[in-house]
């Protein structure tokens, strides 16, 4: 049974939450503390799947609480329940918090929150390799995308539009984005998967907060033992793997999804070498000495890949879930039913021309067989024009 712990100063406040889910109690063991200090020692206590915590308490608030539990458990998923939505507030939590839920929050947003935070558990089957990525609140962008951004939002003739290029270049920032204007206390209809959209809608203030005022952005300082040229690297792959989804025949009203998880779909490769350099480190030379794919590598040795990885993280952070599907199987699409190309399927498409490169070489085995059952392999010709055309539109 998963355990829930609510965090909140005022106990009217709790037992409102006790009434309204009281229809859950059978299936999750949920409890009440008043106050940060009384759920530190719960959380001491006894292991909890999900904390959801009030932001504004005296004493300890909810940014500092949810930074704690972080570091002392690391697994435990982090949730802010908040009435207030100032941008000093809200940025403070980015680093710390996965979701951001508004008060008053009703039964049903709650329990599926919960609910898909439960779910989300089960992708990676490992508990040390979900403690990790649980942990993380922020990812690290490479220094010249930091030092641009940093720059920018200091500069006597800042706009929206150069600020929303130089995330869009980068893979961390623009999921470090999206989660925030994603969060309850924007209230929006639906969520966005727009880059560009996202931070107009955030606006100059609170993009100018996270780059100079919170830890939401960092940069990358790779282990001694990873080549510095890394996060690079997997930054120009994806920008590529976006370009090509960009132009690929899919429905308009999934294209924004298509290139938003294309830009996203190795963010897994960031967690592995930022923050988990030693399973990083030894999946690179399994690949290289059985001569096989990193994916392959990382499901050998660690049960699972950078594909799922990702898909856990950016799932925690709100990102649509048509976005998180394809992502956590973007290198094994066939694992789940399809209609035509889909999200996941034009994710997969878009990865494998994007490491063809300009020059195209025989397919794998693999990929044959996985083109032939997902009923695509005769357009594999034209997937590869419209991939050239991208490629000169953004050489």
């Amino acid at each position: 049974m998963k355990r829930i712990l609510f965090v909140d100063d005022e106990s009217r406040i709790l037992d409102g939450i006790r009434r309204m889910m009281r229809a859950d109690r059978n299936r999750w063991d949920m409890q009440f503390a008043v106050g940060g200090d009384a759920a530190l020692q719960a959380c001491e206590q006894a292991r909890f799947d999900v904390v959801i915590s009030d932001m504004k308490m005296p004493g300890m608030d909810g940014a500092t609480l949810l930074a704690k539990i972080r570091d002392r458990f690391p697994g435990t998923v982090r949730i802010i329940l908040s009435g207030y939505s100032e941008v000093t507030l809200t940025t403070r939590a980015v680093p710390v918090a996965h979701r951001y839920l508004a008060k008053p929050c009703d039964a049903t947003e709650l329990r599926s929150t919960i609910e898909r935070m439960c779910d989300l558990q089960e992708i990676i089957p490992s508990p040390e390799i979900r403690n990790f990525v649980t942990a993380i609140g922020e990812l690290p962008s490479p220094s010249s995308s930091y030092e641009a951004l940093t720059a920018a939002v200091r500069g006597p003739s800042v706009s929206v539009e150069g600020v929303t290029k130089i995330i869009e270049q980068d893979v961390a920032m623009s999921a470090k984005v999206l989660q925030l204007v994603n969060s309850a206390f924007f209230g929006l209809a639906k969520p966005l998967a727009n880059v560009q959209s996202a931070v107009g809608y955030l606006g100059l203030e609170t993009v100018k907060s996270l780059a100079s005022e919170s830890e939401a952005f960092r940069v990358f300082v790779p282990d001694p033992r990873i080549d510095a040229g890394v996060c690079e690297a997997i930054q120009q792959h994806a920008q590529r793997t976006a370009a090509i989804a960009a132009v690929l025949p899919v429905d308009s009203q999934i294209k924004e999804v298509v290139v938003l998880a294309a830009l996203l779909h190795d963010i897994g490769r960031f967690v592995l070498a930022s923050r988990m350099p030693d399973q990083f480190c030894s999946t690179q030379r399994w690949s290289a000495e059985h001569k096989c794919e990193p994916f392959e590598a990382e499901e050998e040795l660690l049960g699972t890949s950078h594909a799922e990885i990702g898909a856990y993280l950016l799932g925690l952070w709100g990102i649509p879930n048509a976005a998180i599907e394809a992502i956590g199987h973007h290198h094994r699409p066939t694992r789940i039913p399809h209609t035509g190309l889909d999200v996941t399927v034009a994710v997969y498409v878009a990865d494998l021309l994007a490491h063809e490169g300009s020059a195209v070489t025989d397919l794998r085995e693999s990929d044959r067989k996985c083109l032939e059952e997902l009923g695509i392999l005769s357009e594999l010709a034209d997937f590869r024009r419209l991939a050239r055309q991208a490629r000169a539109a953004t050489a």
